[in-house]
This record gives structure tokens, C-alpha cells and sequence, in this order.
């Protein structure tokens, strides 16, 4: 008589629910997240995931770079970013932002960040000269300034180097165009005059001329790296200059080196009639890989200002939590948070 084998089917995999993971690690995994998401839709998951994105520590990097919708999000995105500096209380060290800033925003992230370190600023048209230097008046401690398509004068350079002794980073960008025939070096004067500190200098496109060169080299004797990528009045250096800039700069970028490796803000468009190589690439190759954001993120902001669309999103937001946590609805809502 043959014996007959009974093939038992494996155990079926349980699938892992994200509420049971270790909360070191969904510390971590939300860290990725952003402010952005964290405050708009991660605080309203449940009890747990509320608790960990109200914490100080995960708010210590506050990103709010969005490259659109500029218009009609400007006032959402302050009310974000003023939530974002409570929720550090005072524990911030980063915080950049694009677009959206103004002199009131400027001012409330300045008087309650006073540890911060690093700071990006891009394309905030809004944000006065006045608005700039009270804001750097209050970062004893910044040690990184990005300043990225801002029209900033020679006193805010000055405040920041007189006021910021700790400023060892310094990004001064603008677009680069070839064809402007004048150069201008009043930026490159206050550097030298008031950041004899700095170990990093980034002025792309910046119209810095041979003379204005000179002087950041004599008067910034620590500087180990310098971008002149864009810099097109100071592209044919003399072979003199060209060594002593190699001899003193340990990381050197001339201005027609490529900028297949720039990290730059989306602000910064490059010519497309300039005729180097780099050029060849497009646009999205040389920008934050991590600028890939979607409608979706911004719907709680769309349908805060109506009850009848803030009871649909409550019931679609319901249906990804399961029943044995707490979904909270009132967490966040742009219309009911006041911050005037």
C-alpha cells in the first residue's frame, strides 16, 4: 500500500501593520516625511503617530521648499511654517523656505529660533532688506547663509557678518547670464570686508570682476572652497591668478566648470543660450532630487475652508486607520488655526 504525502500549505504571512513598529523607527520614517506632511497629514493618523510628530526634536529641520503653487498657497504655507516653529519650541537648526516668506515670517521664525544654524532662502520677493537684517540680527549661532535669487544689498551682507560670527557657509546665487558685459563688486567688497571667517563661498552667477576676487582671497584667509561657476567676468583668469587660486583654495570651481553635480534651488534656471556642455542636460537634472510633490499633498489645505468638504475628507481619511486607534480630525485644519 503506497503511502499518500499531504502537502501543508506555508502559514500565510501576516502582514505588518505600521503601528506596530518600534517608535525609534517611526521617528525616523516621519523624519523623512517632512514639516510639511508631518503637520498637514501625518499628526492626523492616529493617537500614536500625533504624539511622535508633536515632538520638538523631529521639527529641528524645517523644509518648506515647494516649487508651485506660489499663488494661492503663500498664506497656507506661512500659517505651516509659523506651526512648524512651534512645534520645535526653539529647537530648530534648519530652516529653508522658497517663495512663500515675508518680513513677518522672517520675524517670528527669528524670535523663537534662536539655535538656529542654518538658513535657505530662495525667491522670497516679499522679504525686505530691513526684514532680512532684523532676522540676522537674532542668529548669533548661524553658521550656513543660502541666499538664492533675493535682491539683497551690501548692508545685508554686512549684518550678517558683523552679527553672525559663527558664519562659515556662505551661497549667494543668481542665475548666471552671459550676456551681461559689466560686472559689479560690491557684494564681493562686503564678503571680504565682513566674513574674514568663512571656509565655504558659493556666488554663482555672480558678476564678481578679477578685482573683487583679489579681495576675498586677501581678506578671507581660511576659505578652503570657492564656486564661481556662472561668474562670467572672471572666466579668463590670468595664468598668475589661476595659481594662486589653485595654491590657496582646496576646492575650486572656475566659472565654465560643469554643473552636472549642482544641487541647486529650481530657482536657478540656467541660460539656454550659453554654449558650454553642462547645458545639454535639462533642467531637472540639476535640482533637488527630492522636489517631487503632488496635488494630493495639499488637499486638507483645499477643503479646510468649507465644513461640508472638511466632513468628506474626515471620512476618506478614516477609511487608512483601522479601528484600534484613535483618529484625530481636529488636528490640524489651516481655516481653524489663528496665528495673528
Amino acid at each position: 500500500m503506497s503511502s499518500t504525502s499531504i502537502r501543508v500549505p506555508p502559514p500565510a504571512k501576516r502582514s505588518r501593520n505600521l503601528m506596530e513598529f518600534p517608535s525609534e523607527l517611526t521617528e525616523l520614517i516621519l523624519l523623512r516625511v517632512g514639516a510639511f506632511d508631518m503637520i498637514m497629514s501625518a499628526r492626523k493618523v492616529c493617537k500614536t503617530w500625533r504624539k511622535i510628530c508633536s515632538k520638538p526634536d523631529m521639527y529641528r529641520v524645517v523644509d518648506l521648499r515647494r516649487p508651485n503653487f506660489r499663488d494661492y498657497l503663500d498664506f497656507h504655507v506661512k500659517k505651516i511654517a509659523r506651526k512648524a516653529v512651534d512645534l520645535s519650541c526653539g529647537k530648530m537648526i534648519e530652516f529653508r523656505i522658497n517663495h512663500f516668506a515675508d518680513d513677518d515670517l522672517l520675524n517670528y521664525v527669528s524670535d523663537r529660533s534662536s539655535q538656529l544654524r542654518r538658513l535657505h532662502l530662495a525667491s522670497c520677493f516679499n522679504i525686505t532688506n530691513e526684514g532680512l537684517n532684523e532676522m540676522l540680527k537674532k542668529l548669533a549661532l548661524l553658521e550656513e547663509l543660502w541666499l538664492s535669487c533675493l535682491c539683497i544689498s551690501k548692508e545685508n551682507i554686512e549684518v550678517a557678518g558683523r552679527c553672525c560670527p559663527q558664519l562659515r557657509t556662505f551661497r549667494l546665487n543668481y542665475q548666471g547670464l552671459r550676456d551681461l558685459d559689466f560686472g559689479c563688486d560690491v557684494n564681493a567688497l562686503a564678503i571680504a570686508e565682513n566674513m574674514h571667517g568663512l571656509r565655504h563661498l558659493q556666488l554663482f552667477g555672480n558678476r564678481i570682476t578679477r578685482d573683487g576676487l583679489l579681495v576675498i582671497l586677501e581678506n578671507c584667509p581660511h576659505l578652503e572652497s570657492l564656486d564661481l561657476r556662472r561668474c562670467y567676468r572672471v572666466a579668463n583668469l590670468d595664468p598668475d591668478l589661476k595659481r594662486r587660486l589653485s595654491q590657496q583654495i582646496k576646492y575650486l570651481r572656475l566659472p565654465n566648470d560643469s554643473t552636472k553635480d549642482c544641487k541647486f534651488d529650481p530657482e536657478i534656471h540656467l541660460n539656454p543660450s550659453d554654449d558650454d556642455d553642462s547645458l545639454e542636460q535639462p533642467d531637472s537634472d540639476i535640482v533637488f532630487d527630492d522636489y517631487q510633490y503632488y496635488m494630493d499633498d495639499f488637499a486638507d489645505i483645499y477643503n479646510s475652508n468649507s465644513s461640508d468638504d472638511k466632513d468628506s475628507s474626515e471620512q476618506s481619511d478614516s477609511d487608512i486607520v483601522t479601528d484600534d486607534y484613535e483618529y484625530y480630525t481636529d488636528d490640524f485644519d489651516c481655516s481653524d488655526i489663528d496665528f495673528d
